[in-house]
């Protein structure tokens, strides 16, 4: 912005300070001078000697004071000081026989105040921009913070609410490092898929494996059968039980961290045509006596009383030495008192492992456990899965088919093929009996499993003779919670589990 000149008629000695006065002398003699306040001295502007303009011989003197923006070029802050006056100016000068000069100009000072209005409503522009950006980040913080305690509170409550009481020992692990150990659950990194959830392998920091079981949000395994099996697990330790490394309750995740076991579930070599040659009489023998140790801890040699309810091919795991380990305990139950059986009004199993009373009646026991673990039994011997022929009437099941060839003295056609003529027959023989014992229709005839592992071991133990097992006729699959499941087919080389609900209806003798 640049101060005004001013133009005073010749008559007028008092030029105000700051502003350029037009002189002129005889008519002859003119200049245009500038009075500044500050310093108390004038400059000239122009005048009659410069050779630039001739002498005037006439002038046309200004009816009033008018002025017009100038800014020495010499003296900054003179400019800056006489910027603070302003007008408008009009001057016509004349001389013999040309015009001289002309100049005219709209209004500065209505520019002026024009600009200053314009530049103080961009600086309120930027000013509430600024305010109202600093107010949104503010609340964005503030949601931020409230969330983040509200999930941590969430966190802590499922943590309190899921922490088994007596398993201070057992490490409680972070999900972070279970995403990072399982690739974020990649599907190159699954294992299989259980009736409560998937299982990923997955590797820690230090380079050991481990295989993690995720709660499904589908899965019937809620908040209780999930500390169920953390407490167990943790109480639990036997070389034939699957070992519980850690545990994570975050969020709306589930997991089980366990030992990685190489050679997956046995019922992926079991009903698998390609796989079962490589289960030798001899891997089998000691699968078979394996899981009966895994048993008995369960029911009679641990701390608690416990009855796993779903024992089961897929739920039987094999390490790097083929060693059986039971696994899944979601569904097991304590016994805490000194009562043999208890009766539930919740059916929960799979479909050809359930005994009879507890498929029937809810009823469950260490018997029914001794049940399941006979039909696994023939299982492994015959390489058949029991209840594939359930849904089909007037049609045998596995234990029929048992019975039938035993009764008729034909026990070698029971034999997986498989295993051709490669076993030890009297072993074999023996299996076969006491596989028969196991399921038998009576509970109380049925043998404990230390009786089992005796006659397992032993040669010189006499066995009763087996009464004949309950007719399977008809199965009606019962859905309590979740849709229907589908089943592993024999072809399916990943481990796969599936815990259906079912009830059977047995036909009398």
């Amino acid at each position: 912005m640049r101060p005004p000149i001013a133009w005073r008629s010749p008559g007028d000695k008092k030029a105000p300070h700051g502003v350029a006065r037009w002189q002129v002398e005889a008519g002859l003699t003119w200049q245009l001078l500038l009075s500044c306040r500050r310093c108390r001295r004038h400059r000239r502007l122009f005048s009659s000697h410069s050779p630039l303009l001739p002498i005037p011989t006439s002038f046309q003197v200004p009816p009033s004071l008018s002025s017009i923006p100038f800014s020495p070029a010499k003296n900054h802050q003179q400019s800056e000081r006489a910027s603070r006056a302003s007008a408008s100016y009009s001057m016509t000068m004349t001389g013999g026989h040309r015009r001289l000069m002309g100049a005219s100009s709209a209004s500065a000072p209505a520019g002026e105040d024009a600009g200053k209005s314009g530049s103080s409503k961009d600086a309120m522009r930027i000013m509430v921009s600024v305010l109202v950006v600093v107010i949104f980040c503010t609340l964005l913080y503030c949601v931020y913070c409230w969330r983040w305690r509200k999930r941590n509170a969430v966190r802590r409550a499922q943590i309190e609410r899921l922490r088994p009481m007596s398993s201070s020992d057992l490490p409680l692990m972070d999900l972070a490092s279970i995403h990072a150990a399982t690739d974020s659950f990649s599907k190159a990194n699954k294992l299989g898929e259980g009736g409560f959830g998937p299982v990923y392998r997955g590797v820690l920091p230090g380079g050991a494996e481990i295989a993690v079981k995720r709660l499904s949000a589908r899965s019937r395994q809620g908040a209780a059968e999930f500390r169920n099996e953390v407490e167990l697990i943790a109480k639990l330790q036997h070389r034939n039980l699957v070992r519980l490394l850690g545990w994570c309750a975050e969020r709306d995740e589930k997991l089980l961290v366990y030992e990685f076991l190489p050679n997956g579930s046995l019922d992926a070599f079991l009903f698998n045509a390609g796989k079962s040659a490589q289960l030798g009489w001899t891997t089998r023998h000691n699968i078979i006596v394996g899981i009966a140790r895994g048993l008995l801890y369960l029911h009679e040699d641990s701390l608690l009383k416990v009855v796993h309810r779903d024992l089961k091919a897929s739920n039987v795991l094999l390490d790097n030495k083929m060693s059986p380990k039971i696994s899944d305990f979601g569904m097991a139950k304590i016994f805490e008192d000194e009562s043999n059986e208890v009766n539930t009004g919740r059916v929960v199993g799979t479909y050809g492992y359930m005994a009879p009373e507890f498929a029937l009646e809810g009823v469950y026991s260490v018997k029914s456990d001794v049940f399941s673990f006979g039909v696994l039994l023939l299982e492994i011997l015959s390489g058949q899965r029991n209840g594939a022929l359930y849904l089909e009437d007037h049609q045998q099941s596995l234990i029929q088919d048992a019975w039938k060839l035993w009764s008729e003295g034909q026990a070698a056609e029971f034999m997986d093929p498989a295993l051709g003529r490669a076993y030890a027959a009297e072993e074999a023989w023996r299996c076969y009996h006491v596989g028969l014992l196991c399921v038998q229709e009576d509970a109380d005839a049925r043998p404990t499993m230390s009786n089992v592992l005796l006659a397992l071991i032993s040669d010189h133990m006499n066995l009763p003779e087996p009464s004949r097992p309950p007719m399977f006729t008809r199965l009606r699959r019962v859905l309590l919670a979740a849709p229907p499941l589908t089943t592993k087919t024999e072809s399916t080389t990943s481990p796969v589990s599936v815990n259906d609900v079912s009830i059977t209806v047995i036909e009398p003798r």
